[in-house]
């Protein structure tokens, strides 16, 4: 009988609850029974793919209260509705003291390491779910990180971590990794981001992984919710939480992966979405996949869920076991779980240190049973207690022999299964973002509007300026002004920008893009889209303040324009991979701008600014510098105009006198490729 299932029994009415006061579940002190070897999976070298999972022992440790299982999709053929005929080659994972320690710069005195994890031991076995359980700043996203070898840079890493008994690193394609966070694409449906993180991960034809796709929505539920755009549109609602962190899962099953690491599957889950997702988790690991994953707190009918748990505080491991056999940790330790108290609830209370606090401010409350607290003790003796107590039980001594035996014998060697070519990824992102820039309006609408409102102004209020030489100062502002705002308009697109590099960020960690390829595909995606926005705003801009009425100018005009747009938004990239935060980015971008208004020709040509910083380098790398002095040579070279009756001038001199521009009819190319370069 499952002992803390049957609080539920016993609190079915108030009168049996009353009667039962401060009762607790206080289990027989016997020893742990010891694991048997039987746990681990039985390898078979001739064949990987039939792996026979011997976990009786943990199947039996599940309550036997039947949890409503996901419903089956209409695809039969999927491999996850077929209750798990398709098995993957078992991946066992052992750690054996492992330690993390994090350095942290100190003013003054250089670094300094502190200790986040503490000789951690333990084990993850094929076809079972595996918790690393505690409370916040626990280590417990820290030792996870550690197993799957996705330490940070300050972070170091000591002891061993074995795969299949070999000290090899989990080769790419054998694990997913899901981040706390969900990073997803909301202009995409759930079907299209998958097809795409395939595309990206799997090498082969575009037509071989449709099944593929098919089988991770089928295995995560979420059938009903394929053709959904993530963010939702117009009147559609977005996507829930809990599809939005099975999705997540999801991106990570396209390359079936036999190890899958998850922190926090439950973040921001309210408790139906948080069941339905360890359901689904509990069928992924009967096909044989080794899931391992952090958690802080969860419900009764959760916790049933799990095989084994480890339990860490302050980074230490107060327990490492099957999760009924921490109830009777806790209980020999003398913290019995209270009679109607979930068995999470009663862990962290005991080792919570925040809740010292709480216990202080409220240390005269009493409820109808007794006092506030069923821990006694200061938090800090009960965290001593426990360790103590799990250091000296019969569940290490069980753990430190199987781990043993589990380093003994080796398994299968987990092979790579190969990824997309370079070539393949460039095309899928490029594809991807041209995607999303038309369905996403901060990217492409927003600013399409912005330009055609900025080229309708500044056209009209600079319309019909004639000919003459007195306006020619009129042009000349009226294309600084369009240059220069043209330019300025384009933090519009900054928020778009920073989600593209987080979702860049989120791949690139999990080895399925590179920064080359990223920014390639980016470059390629975003040259339409600018050609579009030029030529569209230049044609209105272009003749209302009429200027010279031929093709070739026409188009110099906006081949200049189109060059500005490409190297501001190269800054841009650039500008917003260093802050990834929309403010910061935004109030860098104008302050760069206004600076390279000022140096860009129009208030003081180059020749006149001090030769401090404002001429080296500013006025150099400055867009508004080339595109100013082209497109007044692309005006002006060749023309003439009439002083008095008889004289007349050429365009050049009547310019040169405040800009300084060449009279050569070749210049403005020169100038063009000097824009290109600076980009």
């Amino acid at each position: 009988m499952d002992p803390y299932r049957s609080s539920s029994s016993s609190a079915s009415s108030p009168a049996a609850a009353l009667a039962m006061g401060r009762r607790h579940y206080y289990l027989p002190a016997r020893p742990a029974r010891p694991i048997s070897f039987e746990d681990s999976p039985d390898w078979a070298d001739d064949d990987v793919d039939s792996i026979h999972l011997a976990t009786a022992s943990a199947s039996a440790s599940l309550p036997t209260t039947a949890y409503p299982s996901p419903s089956p999709t209409p695809s039969s053929s999927s491999a996850a509705c077929r209750g798990g005929e398709r098995k993957v080659a078992g991946a066992t994972l052992v750690w054996k003291e492992l330690s993390v320690s994090l350095t942290r710069s100190r003013s003054g005195s250089g670094s300094a390491d502190r200790r986040v994890v503490k000789s951690s031991t333990g084990y993850a076995l094929p076809g079972t779910l595996t918790v690393i359980m505690g409370p916040a700043r626990s280590g417990k996203s820290t030792l996870l990180r550690a197993i799957a070898g996705r330490l940070r840079p300050a972070e170091r890493m000591y002891g061993q971590v074995l795969l299949n008994a070999t000290n090899t690193r989990l080769p790419y394609g054998s694990y997913g990794f899901v981040d706390r966070h969900d990073v997803l694409i909301d202009s995409l449906t759930v079907r299209e981001m998958l097809y795409y993180s395939a595309h990206l991960q799997l090498p082969g034809l575009f037509s071989s992984k449709t099944s593929i796709v098919e089988d991770a929505i089928a295995a995560m539920s979420l059938a009903d919710y394929a053709d959904n755009l993530i963010g939702g549109h117009c009147f559609i609602n977005s996507l829930p939480a809990g599809e939005r962190r099975r999705l997540s899962i999801a991106r990570e099953l396209v390359m079936r992966p036999h190890v899958l690491f998850i922190d926090e599957p439950l973040y921001h889950l309210d408790s139906v979405s948080a069941l339905l997702l360890m359901v689904t988790l509990k069928k992924l690991a009967s096909t044989g996949c080794t899931v391992i994953f952090t958690m802080y707190q969860s419900s009764t009918e959760v916790f049933g869920l799990f095989d084994r748990i480890c339990l860490l505080s302050n980074g230490n491991t107060l327990f490492f076991g099957e999760t009924l056999s921490c109830l009777q940790h806790f209980s020999n330790a003398g913290f019995p779980c209270p009679i109607m108290q979930s068995p999470s609830d009663h862990f962290l209370r005991a080792i919570n240190t925040d809740f010292d606090r709480i216990i202080a401010m409220c240390k005269n409350l009493q409820d109808d049973q007794g006092d506030f607290s069923s821990v006694s003790m200061d938090t800090a003796v009960a965290i001593r207690t426990l360790e103590a107590t799990y250091k000296s039980s019969a569940d290490s001594v069980a753990v430190e022999s199987l781990v043993a035996k589990l380093m003994e014998k080796e398994g299968p060697h987990l092979k790579s299964k190969g990824r997309a070519s370079n070539t393949t990824r460039i095309g899928v992102l490029t594809w991807r973002s041209l995607v999303i820039m038309s369905r996403n309006r901060k990217y492409f609408w927003s600013r399409f509007a912005l330009y055609m409102l900025l080229a309708l102004s500044v056209g009209t209020i600079f319309n019909n300026a004639g000919h003459s030489l007195s306006s020619v100062m009129v042009r000349v502002s009226a294309i600084f002004v369009y240059v220069s705002f043209v330019i300025l308009l384009s933090v519009s697109g900054v928020p778009a920008h920073i989600d593209e590099i987080k979702i860049y960020s989120h791949e690139e960690a999990n080895q399925h893009s590179s920064t080359m390829v990223f920014l390639l595909g980016h470059f390629l995606s975003s040259i339409p889209f600018l050609f579009l926005v030029t030529i569209s705003s230049s044609l209105v801009f272009y003749f209302l303040i009429g200027l010279r009425n031929e093709f070739n100018l026409f188009m110099y005009f906006v081949v200049t324009m189109f060059m500005c747009l490409l190297a501001n938004e190269a800054l841009m990239m650039i500008v917003a991979y260093i802050w990834l935060d929309t403010y910061k980015c935004t109030l860098t971008l104008i302050c760069l701008y206004v600076i390279m208004m000022l140096v860009g020709g129009y208030f003081r040509i180059r020749g006149g600014l001090p030769c401090t910083v404002w001429k080296y380098p500013l006025s150099y790398v400055s867009f508004h510098v080339y595109a100013v002095e082209g497109l007044l040579e692309n005006e002006y070279v060749g023309t003439s105009f009439a002083v008095g009756a008889i004289r007349t001038i050429p365009g050049v001199q009547a310019v040169g006198g405040s800009y300084d521009i060449s009279s050569s009819a070749n210049a403005k190319w020169l100038v063009l490729l000097e824009l290109d370069t600076a980009k």
